[in-house]
């Protein structure tokens, strides 16, 4: 859009939830028992104001944050960034919320290493806690230029990358470590065919792949006979994810090595994010395709990993931002790597914005189907309650089918409901 209005941020507020999961959710060696829901607002000098939501995810962003303070602590510490970054964008002004993001990311990062006392301080960790900040820019953007559709939201340098117009997504449910098999076969039986499995258990490097292996072996028994219509060769592609916990390439080849003894090598489609973030090394002759997920924190960070090897870049708007998703999807779209979203266990309408980015990716290679990971219904004790927030709870579009969610055109045209505002989440502020 030409001539965008230069908006004056004049006022800003916050708050948060907290809400509980079903069972404790492991991953990365560790496990959370809740999700704090921070909500930010901003409001204009002419009077408009924009609200947007956070899931935090402290263990998921630095690892070593949870692992240093209390669950609670580590969600407070990031409340407090998201705090700071909503007096550092107070009286500042902005054309698109990507200037905002880059006017007050290094601050913000900054203040984050002095409050958390970690120099070493994870940069996922600052962009979790800017989501409901970045998500307020962005709505109070589309009203202060009337605009009324994502599409129209989006600047036009960056909508190349979401050119897509996907009628069906896969809906990705996530299969924790305490997730029994059989639940695994459930979800298979209802529809479900690409399935984010996370790998990576606790223990030291060899007893976490030796029960890398028995997972893999006991699934792989209990679901790779099935078949799909949405894979080229018709069997379930499998998806995993280690959050960084294979140390050593050996290690993951030893896994590799594995899966091809039972069979299942060939149904690999991805593995997420396998080495720690500080293991910058040529990954090509790895002959599985890796995501980028963590480790890819900014634009730059996604080209590096892309140069070492790394054959997709998973996107998180709802953990990254959508101004830096932006960013990160147009590199990966000039270097030809495809890219899908997952999930950070958010709530209903941070669903919605993350699939109003999926349902506008090429498809993945292998499928004709974008991907969005969503778990949140998986996690979330209130789940239904929460879904009661949603402003437009009752869409079709909103609900998983046969494994999919069938995108028409009123989902398009109403943008999943991201610019609708939630009658809950905006009583939290006044407003007048």
């Amino acid at each position: 859009m030409e001539n965008q209005k230069r908006i004056k941020i004049s006022g800003t507020d916050s708050n948060f939830e907290r809400q509980p999961l079903i069972r404790p959710f492991g991953f990365k060696g560790g496990y959370m028992r809740e999700i704090w829901q921070t909500v930010a607002m901003l409001k204009s000098a002419s009077g408009s104001y924009g609200t947007g939501l956070c899931s935090q995810s402290v263990l998921w962003s630095d690892a070593s944050i949870f692992n240093r303070f209390s669950e609670s602590g580590g969600n407070a510490l990031m409340y407090a960034i998201t705090e700071f970054a909503l007096m550092r964008a107070r009286e500042m002004e902005f054309s698109t919320p990507v200037d905002l993001l880059d006017n007050i990311l290094q601050d913000v990062f900054d203040y984050g290493k002095k409050v958390t006392g970690n120099p070493n301080l994870r940069k996922t960790f600052a962009l979790n806690a800017l989501v409901g900040v970045d998500n307020a820019a962005w709505v109070l953007y589309a009203r202060e230029n009337g605009l009324t559709t994502f599409d129209e939201m989006i600047p036009e340098q960056y909508r190349s990358a979401l050119s897509y117009r996907h009628e069906k997504i896969a809906s990705i449910p996530l299969m924790a470590y305490s997730i029994p098999v059989s639940e695994i076969k459930q979800a298979v039986e209802d529809g479900y065919f690409f399935m984010k499995i996370k790998i990576g258990q606790p223990g030291t490097q060899e007893e976490m792949l030796e029960k890398d292996k028995a997972r893999l072996t006991e699934i792989h028994g209990a679901i790779g006979h099935y078949r799909t219509k949405h894979s080229e060769d018709g069997k379930l592609p499998y998806y995993f994810d280690a959050n960084g916990r294979y140390e050593k390439k050996e290690t993951l080849l030893r896994l590799l090595d594995h899966a091809k003894k039972i069979g299942a090598f060939d149904q690999i489609a991805l593995i997420e994010e396998p080495f720690p973030e500080e293991m910058e090394v040529d990954v090509s002759d790895i002959p599985v395709r890796l995501a980028a997920d963590e480790s890819a924190h900014t634009d730059s960070d996604a080209l590096a990993r892309i140069q070492m090897g790394y054959r997709a870049i998973a996107l998180k708007a709802i953990a990254k931002t959508l101004s830096m998703t932006l960013k990160i999807a147009r590199v990966a779209a000039q270097m030809e790597v495809p890219c899908f979203c997952a999930d950070l266990t958010v709530n209903p309408i941070l669903v919605d914005w993350n699939k109003n980015v999926a349902a506008r990716l090429s498809p993945f290679p292998g499928l004709g189907t974008g991907l969005l990971e969503t778990n949140g219904h998986q996690n979330y004790k209130n789940w239904h309650e929460m879904e009661s927030c949603h402003p437009l709870e009752n869409a079709p579009w909103r609900q998983t089918r046969g494994g999919v969610f069938d995108l028409d055109s009123t989902f398009y045209s109403q943008s999943g409901g991201i610019l609708t505002e939630s009658e809950h989440y905006a009583k939290m502020f006044d407003l007048s």
